[in-house]
């Protein structure tokens, strides 16, 4: 059964007031066409959960979405901090939770698979404990090793963009692969954008890159360029120049709120977006073909 439907409904129906909210994807793949129309519609009181939250956090705080970030590493990615995150934090206006890389995946790990935690060996960052009163030490009942325990994480809501996906939901992406899969598998509903819907049989024709199962997914969005200024691997590529220029823009309230009324509140949706980036950017964005070699399945 297809569960195609228009981002903006999507997020109507599956992204409430107070919900949890984990905005996947690893340096490329980032949703930022659905963190801007949860910014169009107005929610508040979200906990946005993400690893290296990126500018797509920056902005929804800035925005008044968010009233916690759940996190590991917070930065805007090879240039600074994320400044609007970083002076709520600084000044209470927001709650916040800090873990690790592997802590926050193992966070999700637990989530899926329907653990209340998930043990990990000690790291060097025993500040984070000290910090964070859930992350815990454990007892190895078998070796007698003390470990670090962290919480599972089952967001109320996961947002995955992928290259591709059927109908139903059932999807592939590659490149960087981050979170995705536990992410999806961790939360109560899943909101899917993708740069391509193609037909099933494309999907079943290479199964192995299927992260993705369609019985988990709850929506399903045609959003071509929903990443920038983030990539996806094979259709365009990361705007460098956008993340040296957010830096600038959110330095100064008025101007991020500008910013925001211009290419949020200002445009319909991510089809209106791409095409106020203009020509020029576009092109710049375009990335040569590099095919990988041929799997044969064999025929049955």
């Amino acid at each position: 059964m297809s569960k195609l439907i228009p981002l903006s409904e999507a997020i109507s129906k599956y992204v409430q007031d107070g919900d949890t909210v984990y905005a996947a994807g690893f340096t490329h793949l980032i949703p930022f066409a659905a963190g801007h129309e949860i910014i169009r519609q107005g929610r508040r009181d979200l906990v946005l959960a993400r690893a290296t939250p990126d500018l797509i956090y920056d902005q929804m705080v800035a925005a008044g979405c968010a009233r916690k970030v759940i996190f590991s590493y917070m930065g805007n990615p090879g240039v600074g901090s994320l400044r609007i995150v970083r002076a709520a934090l600084e000044k209470g206006e927001i709650e916040w939770e800090e873990y690790s890389h592997f802590g926050m995946i193992s966070r999700l790990q637990a989530g899926a698979t329907g653990l209340p935690f998930m043990p990990m060996k000690q790291t060097a960052a025993t500040d984070l404990e000290q910090a964070n009163p859930k992350i815990k030490r454990v007892t190895d009942p078998y070796s007698g090793e003390e470990l670090i325990a962290v919480p599972a994480l089952n967001p109320d809501v996961a947002i995955v963009h992928v290259q591709r996906a059927d109908a139903e939901g059932n999807a592939h992406l590659w490149g960087i692969v981050g979170e995705q899969k536990e992410a999806a598998f961790a939360a109560g509903r899943v909101i899917l954008t993708a740069e391509e819907i193609v037909d099933e049989s494309v999907i079943r024709s290479d199964p192995n890159r299927t992260l993705i199962p369609g019985f988990i997914v709850d929506a399903v969005c045609h959003v071509p360029h929903a990443c920038h200024p983030s990539y996806a691997q094979g259709y365009y590529d990361r705007d460098n120049e956008f993340y040296l220029e957010w830096d600038k823009v959110s330095s100064s309230p008025e101007a991020v709120k500008a910013w925001l009324g211009e290419w949020v509140y200002g445009v319909k949706d991510r089809d209106a977006y791409w095409s106020k980036l203009g020509a020029a950017k576009q092109a710049r964005l375009q990335v040569e073909p590099r095919l990988s070699q041929p799997i044969d399945y064999g025929d049955y």
